[in-house]
């Protein structure tokens, strides 16, 4: 079995504007690499070998950027929208090759997840689709209180708040595209919420590894600054 996987690269990335002016976000680059091929390097790791680029945006660039993908040893295959499909969307252009369960991931993630985990946890629960959740763990700049009628009965002091996101991160199985329409914008949240409307099981996949959104300035800023130097680690532990 060809294990397959969809990277999301169509997006506009305002947020890191003026740099994605230039170049589209998953190209930015991280270290000596463009983040995407970051992604693309821990798929191959993991035994992902046919690989999808759902573009729109400067779409052009990725094909220069990676031809057929033989350079890193895997088979790259853009895929064009001619308007914007959301999150979603893109995954219905492709439902003629992606025959056998699969990999949806942000082109703006940077994680050490091993894919292969969650690929086999989404294979063996038998879903139409499992979510990579990350644990976020936020300040909150006020102090919260408790109360009981008009009595203050405890006060937190700055709590933080412990919450549980979409890590951008999911394995699916291709009766999935029923749920997605075609031709449509149509986001990752807009799939889930049909799925649970029509009482289709969601999974989750709990991701204790790095894992880090690269969609804002300062985060962008954030993985330059610390990315060699997790790299080396990484490379340490291995020798270790």
């Amino acid at each position: 079995m060809t294990k397959k996987a969809v990277i999301l690269c169509g997006g506009l990335g305002i947020r890191l504007a003026p740099l994605t002016s230039v170049f589209p976000k998953p190209l930015l680059p991280i270290g000596e690499k463009a983040m995407i091929e970051i992604q693309i390097e821990q798929l191959k790791k993991y035994g992902f070998t046919e690989i999808y680029l759902a573009t729109n945006y400067k779409s052009e660039y990725f094909e220069r950027f990676f031809g057929n993908g033989d350079y890193y040893g895997v088979n790259i295959i853009i895929s064009k929208e001619t308007k914007p499909l959301g999150t979603a969307g893109p995954i219905k252009l492709l439902e003629d090759k992606l025959d056998e369960p699969f990999l949806v991931m942000n082109g703006d993630i940077i994680t050490q997840l091993n894919f292969d985990k969650i690929y086999q946890y989404a294979i063996e629960k038998k879903g139409l689709l499992t979510a990579g959740v990350k644990k976020m763990i936020m300040p909150y700049d006020f102090g919260n209180i408790h109360f009981d009628g008009d009595a203050i009965t405890k006060i937190e002091e700055k709590p933080n708040i412990i919450m549980h996101g979409l890590a951008g991160i999911y394995a699916m199985h291709p009766d999935i595209m029923e749920y997605i329409p075609s031709d449509t914008y149509f986001g990752m949240d807009s799939l889930l919420e049909v799925m649970i409307q029509r009482q289709e099981k969601i999974y989750k996949y709990d991701i204790e590894d790095y894992w880090l959104d690269v969609g804002r300035m300062d985060d962008y800023n954030k993985i330059r600054n610390s990315y060699d130097e997790m790299i080396m680690k990484e490379k340490e532990s291995c020798a270790e």
